[in-house]
């Protein structure tokens, strides 16, 4: 009988954590749809900056290219 509710045990413990680490690894699946707007507009941003910095650097260039004496 001890040997029973011992392996009921084990099964049990082993199904929770197996249910436990799904429910875990799924939770980026079920985002909400403000998460979901916050992530687009932070990347928005973010290339946002990016292509403005790269075209601050592209004037940089010109202007010390126009101003090199070769």
């Amino acid at each position: 009988m001890l040997t029973t509710l011992v392996v009921l045990a084990v099964v049990a413990a082993v199904f929770a954590a197996g249910y436990g680490f799904v429910t875990w690894r799924d939770r980026a699946r079920h985002a909400s749809g403000e998460e979901s707007a916050a992530a687009r507009d932070a990347r928005a941003r973010q290339q946002r900056y990016e292509a403005e910095r790269h075209g601050a650097q592209g004037e940089v260039r010109h202007r010390d290219r126009d101003q090199s004496p070769f």
